[in-house]
């Protein structure tokens, strides 16, 4: 591999032409990348990270943009090219040979109607001009440096088949399969769970020394800067505000910009020592950082043994052949003006336990009791007048809101469909509502795309409000969200509670967050509770193997304090599809301190003593389920 320069942008300006004229995305940025060496290029959606590697790919010109200035240098054998002057020929025998890159969302950057083993073939036939024979062998070659199991079947499977775990490490796999001198990383673990983000990012490094190959990997996580770069740069608007090595940006920063967005980040750890949650305290603003103490000590929400199953069809009749065990036996409480953290990886049943609380999806058994209402008692007249208690704010607003229609109109909505105040009235309302979530009310007559997505996430918040509810679900509200824009909408959210006496079921797989707003969390896995308590107790006494797990996986916004793959030897995770006949054990605890409860017994592998049982047995106890469901996964 070449010493030196891989890459150098000078001076780069990249523009858009807009109905509303000419907007630059890029203006004047300079930096280098050297073998071997990562650098990070950090900032909010908007700043131009993801542009300035765009361009580098020359990619940005089939999205409507235009190199409009400067160079974009990359040294080949041959000597160094501008990329900005390089034919289409050129550039397509330089992309994925020579600079690869792993996109943020890799379902959109795999072909569905493909296997695996075409889409990883495809490009080492095209560059390396090898037989279908020798591309097949360097495939699987790649798998298991990727460390995907089962690496011969996975060749002949679909997308849609694997994990968004899996699917990211195939196309790790595709971005490294030519060799390329650069690899270009953008958000590449913003979507995954804190363990496999861990995997991830530790697979990238180990290549990335091993290869010598140059990595640009651009994201707006400080923690994930601090773990992974050697060099920072820190983009604003377009411009490029600060640059250095990773210590001194994290300890010394010079720029305001670059102070706020460390400061922005939630710590794990840094709420130690204390019983409630507290706001974080903001750079350059003066907001109101004290504990969020419930105002009245009574249980709000009890739920009890609730169970939620998704039918698996299958046979000629479409017969339910298997079950989905997504929520199994939970049990918890949450108290007025107080936040439970629901915390756990993808597919462990939280965003279920939320749903079926509020019979978004239908449960099989349990009660749950909200201020004295069974829940799941009500007929559809009941139940519609009790959810005016209960509000959900989804995890991708623009989703969840109608793109039709005015902001005013979506918040006044719930309003109008419970026949409550004058026309006038929901209009003082929603401006007061507007005012509340810190939003201008010259937004009001705005429709969702003309906002930000922290914005979108403050209409959704306002829209929650407008019914005055007892409680709401919050799930996973603020973990697309920038960094500095999450902390401006959680401390809202405290700010809220505080105010309102509102109870919040929080439902996030970062933990950092969790430890930040909760007075009580609850860890699952595998549809089941398997620790809860305190929050402080939780954080600064874990008892679960699987919540120390989690913990461990974190990364901390300090890069002297990284992760080595040795800390990383996570167990795989069982599938919970199970038979029809399968019954499962009823969830039995044991307290180990006031209020916290730990699972006991044997349960998807993990032992209450900490021992692992085999993963393998585990999922052979479903021998009698049809043929691929007892062994199948949903996790990698």
């Amino acid at each position: 591999m070449l010493d030196g320069p891989v890459a150098s942008l000078e001076n780069l300006r990249v523009e858009f032409q807009t109905k509303g004229g000419t907007v630059v995305g890029v203006e004047d940025v300079s930096f280098t990348i050297n073998a071997g060496e990562t650098v990070c290029v950090v900032g909010e959606s908007g700043s131009g990270k993801s542009v300035s590697s765009l361009s580098l790919m020359r990619l940005v010109e089939f999205g409507g943009g235009k190199i409009a200035g400067g160079a974009l240098k990359f040294k080949r054998d041959d000597g160094v090219i501008d990329l900005r002057n390089a034919d289409d020929g050129l550039m397509r025998t330089i992309r994925g040979n020579e600079i690869g890159m792993i996109f943020q969302e890799p379902m959109t950057s795999l072909n569905p109607v493909f296997t695996i083993g075409r889409q990883l073939t495809e490009g080492v036939k095209l560059h390396k001009g090898v037989t279908q024979k020798q591309a097949e062998e360097r495939a699987l070659e790649l798998l298991r440096e990727v460390r995907i199991p089962e690496p011969e079947r996975r060749l002949t499977q679909y997308p849609h088949e694997l994990s968004g775990g899996m699917r990211q490490r195939i196309v790790i796999a595709m971005a490294m399969a030519c060799k390329p001198r650069l690899l270009i990383c953008d958000e590449p673990t913003t979507a995954l769970d804190v363990t496999i983000q861990a995997e991830i990012l530790a697979l990238i490094d180990r290549l990335k020394r091993e290869s010598g190959t140059a990595v640009l990997f651009i994201t707006h996580d400080m923690a994930v800067v601090a773990q992974m770069a050697d060099r920072v740069i820190v983009m604003f608007r377009g411009n490029m505000v600060e640059e250095g090595p990773v210590e001194e940006i994290f300890e010394n920063p010079k720029e305001d910009y670059t102070k706020a967005l460390l400061a922005a980040v939630p710590k794990l750890g840094e709420m130690t020592g204390k019983a409630n949650p507290e706001p974080m305290k903001l750079v350059g603003q003066d907001n109101d950082t004290s504990p969020i103490i419930a105002k009245e000590d009574r249980v709000l929400l009890e739920v009890k043994n609730l169970t939620t199953r998704f039918p698996v069809k299958g046979g000629f009749w479409r017969q339910t052949v298997a079950n989905v065990h997504a929520v199994e036996d939970l049990t918890f409480d949450v108290k007025s003006g107080q936040t439970l953290s629901l915390v756990g990886e993808s597919g462990c049943g939280k965003s279920s336990a939320g749903r079926s609380i509020l019979r978004l999806v239908e449960p099989q058994s349990g009660t749950v009791n909200l201020d004295g209402t069974d829940i799941l008692a009500l007929g559809t007249s009941g139940l519609r007048e009790a959810r005016r208690d209960m509000q959900m704010i989804f995890q991708d607003p623009f989703a969840s809101l109608n793109p039709q229609m005015q902001l005013m109109d979506a918040v006044a909505e719930p309003m109008v469909n419970y026949g409550l105040y004058s026309a006038s009235e929901r209009q003082d309302r929603v401006a007061a509502l507007f005012d509340r979530v810190e939003l201008p009310r010259s937004f009001l007559k705005r429709f969702p795309h003309e906002m930000s997505g922290g914005q979108r996430q403050r209409v959704a918040i306002a829209r929650a409000l407008a019914l005055n509810p007892k409680l709401i679900v919050a799930d996973e509200a603020v973990s697309a969200l920038d960094v500095s824009v999450q902390a401006q909408v959680l401390n809202l959210l405290m700010e809220l509670q505080a105010e309102l006496g509102i109870s919040m079921l929080f439902i996030s797989h970062d933990m950092a967050v969790v430890e930040r707003v909760s007075h009580q969390t609850a860890v699952m896995y595998l549809g089941r509770i398997v620790e809860i308590g305190p929050r402080q107790s939780i954080f600064e006494n874990p008892q679960h193997p699987y919540t120390k797990q989690l913990m461990s996986a974190v990364p901390v916004a300090d890069p002297r304090k990284r992760k080595s793959e040795r800390d990383l030897n996570f167990k795989p995770i069982p599938s919970p599809i199970f038979p029809v006949s399968h019954t499962p054990e009823p969830s039995v605890y044991e307290e180990v301190a006031p209020g916290h409860k730990v699972l006991v017994g044997e349960w998807g592998g993990f032992k209450r003593d900490g021992d692992s049982l085999n993963a393998e047995a585990r999922l052979r106890e479903g021998v009698d389920a049809p043929e691929g469901l007892a062994g199948r996964r949903l996790y990698d």
